[in-house]
């Protein structure tokens, strides 16, 4: 019964990591045009789920930090109530925020989960200093390093388009509208007329397809230029499984719930699952409401994502996708002065909530739990 309840726990907070991350990989995908949502989704859950398998191998720092081991006491970590107090809060705060739309670190939500879990638990046992080394600095610095490479990939690029004398297509649309003409009548009253009138119009990247033309060693620039992005984007997708799953499942782990291999694996189906079900929202402000952008300046926010994520991975550092892959589409869109700074503050804003959220329910998960064993 009760590693059936853990399995659930951490299910669900596997599905809401889904619902919140899975889409931040291609989401210059989807708001530049380059291809649907569906599309997108689709190509982030199959590079997810290949990321997270290759956490067998590849992210057993991740697995050993985030167990909680070191941070609170090892009698406490290996505790049922302490793994479904974690699992719990962060799972209903990025939940909420996937129905809210917010895009919130999973990572994030879990350190303050482990932080209010291990100080209801054991107020005085929690390990300050390796809170703050291995969890706190790496939050914090990796959306600023993540501004800092957006920008910077995205000038390179630019430069490198100038270059080879590549220049932009934009749409021009033309063909007939009905206009309404009002016609003045003996009596003095007004008779409404529709008149089809020729009209051509011209509009910004947002509402028209934005395209490259030229070639680049002999290929066409648009169409490279798309490849290259839908590999950013899997790449992007990829470490993203790498990076969280062993997040979530060295949850099971701490509590012996499961042998590696299957607590991998259940976390991975969870995360498709969550991502292929209750990813819009999410999308719609990843995609839309932090920068105007188009597949040039995507191909470059998700190659600096991508980057920084799986260096961080192969070192054990918990980074946040979602800081890095919004810190890198701001970078890029102060250089090309198209970043809406009123839903960017908003974002921000949940950042900072995410923590604390997270740190109050799992503490009061713990001592809900604590109860129910009394009694």
């Amino acid at each position: 019964m009760l590693t059936t309840l853990l399995l659930l726990a951490v299910s669900f907070l596997a599905y809401a990591n889904g619902a919140n991350d899975n889409f931040k990989g291609v989401a210059s995908l989807f708001g530049s045009r380059t291809c649907s949502y569906r599309a997108a989704i689709s190509w982030a859950t199959v590079a997810t789920f290949f990321g997270s398998l290759t956490a067998l191998f590849l992210a057993q720092t991740l697995i050993r930090n985030f167990s909680g081991k070191g941070l609170v006491p090892d009698a406490i970590v290996g505790s049922p109530q302490f793994v479904l107090a974690v699992a719990g809060g962060a799972g209903a705060t990025v939940l909420l925020a996937s129905f809210l739309g917010f895009p919130i670190s999973t990572t994030h939500g879990l350190t303050g989960a482990l932080v209010g879990a291990g100080l209801a638990s054991a107020p005085n046992a929690l390990n300050f200093s390796m809170l703050g080394s291995t969890f706190i600095v790496p939050l914090l610095l990796s959306p600023l390093l993540a501004v800092a490479t957006g920008a910077t990939v995205y000038l390179g690029f630019r430069f490198a388009r100038l270059r080879f004398g590549l220049t932009k297509e934009m749409c021009v649309c033309a063909g007939l509208e009905t206009v309404i003409v009002p016609i003045p009548q003996p009596d003095g009253v007004f008779a409404a007329q529709s008149t089809p009138t020729l009209s051509v119009t011209m509009d910004q990247p947002a509402t028209c397809a934005e395209r490259y033309s030229g070639t680049v060693f002999g290929i066409n620039a648009g169409c490279l230029l798309d490849s290259l992005h839908f590999m950013s984007a899997g790449a992007v997708s990829f470490a993203r499984g790498l990076n969280d799953t062993p997040k979530i499942a060295a949850l099971l782990l701490a509590a012996s719930a499961l042998d590696v291999r299957w607590g991998i694996l259940i976390v991975a189906t969870a995360i498709g699952l969550g991502g292929l079900l209750n990813a819009r929202r999410v999308a719609d402000t990843m995609s839309h409401k932090i920068t105007e952008m188009n597949p040039g300046q995507g191909f470059a926010a998700n190659l600096s994502t991508a980057a920084l994520v799986t260096t961080a991975s192969f070192h054990g550092l918990p980074v946040s996708t979602t800081h890095v892959s919004v810190g890198s589409l701001i970078g890029m869109g102060m250089v090309t002065r198209q970043t809406k700074w009123k839903p960017v503050l908003g974002v921000l804003a949940s950042w900072v909530v995410t923590l604390p959220c997270a740190a109050l329910l799992s503490a009061m998960l713990v001592r809900v739990l604590q109860l129910f064993q009394q009694t």
